[in-house]
């Protein structure tokens, strides 16, 4: 069979989605993937091709709202299922999942599958968004109609879509431990000695709590010594990035150590004490699953998709979405009883092996996908 992944961010293939591909490949599954900048010459082309996959470069604006545009993306993405005739199909990630899956109705794609990984832009819930989010809406529940099965990263998603009638009750539905975590590759490591350190990890966006950590940062940095606070991530062409100047004066006042975007995070996890994502929404944080299982405690907000990571005070703590009075009161309580660290870290870890382990994860999905 031959299966055909989509995606709007190439780097991403390999990623988030590389143990799911591998695992489709172990099945026998003749694997294509599809998504924008994966020109020949490419490196993350270059590696997808060294996995065996079959590559395709397409058009896709993966931030843009110009409806041309994304029409020419869907028209794309049917000439291309015509060509190599998939037999299944699955997008992640708003565009993907559906210009994706029109097309793949269009085509006749035998089995279609969408994967929700989160909710973006268009639905955070700010003044100037009720066109973009309506339109998204109305989108999401033609393509959503036309697919075999969604699969969702938390059950909060999948009840919104159903009240917003975006997910038909006759659509078959399928909530998984997010996209997991390989427990092997991010194994346990000791916590660091000297000053607490605590680490964010994410694309440089206002809806990730960037600034609330930079607060809270800055508060408790007036008054002690014992703590840093480092970020590692990238400014996006995000609506909602953060301004390169709002960072540099981080940097410059000494907030935040920037260590910029890194290839592999497992360093940058291993010389931290406790890890923090201030989100005000996710699918499931794909960072905090590799924190976990590193053995980190986790501070992360009581949000979809950032809740079912942490039981509050077991192996870290929940705040309130945008309260860096909480987020702040929380990261002190680490300093105030270091050895609260060491116990959330090991509890992190055996929730990670038990609940988010990626093999497991990746099982639930090929056997809903009838891929056995």
């Amino acid at each position: 069979m031959r299966f055909l992944m989509i995606a709007s961010f190439a780097e991403s293939l390999t990623g988030f989605r590389g143990p799911l591909i591998a695992a489709l490949q172990a099945k026998g599954l003749d694997v294509h993937v599809a998504a924008p900048g994966l020109a020949a010459g490419d490196p993350v082309r270059a590696r997808l091709e060294a996995q065996g996959l079959t590559v395709h470069d397409i058009k896709m604006e993966r931030t843009g709202t110009n409806p041309i545009a994304d029409l020419w993306t869907m028209f794309g993405l049917f000439r291309l299922m015509r060509r190599i005739r998939p037999d299944l199909v699955m997008g992640y990630t708003i565009k993907p999942v559906i210009y994706g899956t029109l097309a793949g109705w269009l085509a006749r794609v035998p089995r279609r599958f969408a994967l929700i990984t989160g909710l973006g832009y268009a639905f955070q819930q700010e003044s100037g968004r009720g066109g973009m989010r309506a339109l998204v809406q109305r989108l999401y529940a033609l393509a959503l109609g036309c697919v075999q099965k969604v699969f969702f990263q938390n059950p909060d998603d999948r009840d919104l879509f159903r009240q917003r009638g975006i997910l038909a009750a006759d659509v078959p539905s399928c909530v998984v431990n997010g996209s997991g975590v390989d427990v092997s590759g991010f194994a346990t490591a000791s916590l660091p000695e000297g000053n607490t350190r605590f680490l964010l990890i994410a694309r440089l966006l206002g809806d990730k709590g960037v600034r609330e950590y930079a607060e809270a940062a800055r508060r408790i940095r007036a008054g002690r010594s014992d703590a840093t606070f480092a970020v590692v991530g990238w400014i996006d062409s995000n609506p909602d990035a953060i301004a390169q100047s709002e960072l540099d004066e981080w940097v410059r006042d000494g907030v935040v150590e920037y260590l910029g975007k890194l290839n592999d995070v497992r360093p940058a996890i291993a010389a931290s004490t406790v890890y923090v994502l201030p989100s005000y929404r996710e699918g499931t944080p794909r960072t905090v699953l590799e924190a976990m299982a590193m053995g980190r405690a986790v501070i992360t907000t009581d949000a979809p998709g950032c809740r079912e990571t942490v039981v509050d005070g077991d192996n870290g703590f929940l705040v309130k979405v945008k309260s860096v009075d909480e987020l702040g009161a929380a990261m002190l309580r680490f300093l105030e009883d270091p050895a609260l660290a060491v116990r959330m870290g090991q509890r992190s870890r055996a929730i990670a092996e038990e609940k988010y382990d990626v093999h497991k994860v990746n099982a639930v999905m090929l056997d809903e996908m009838g891929i056995r």
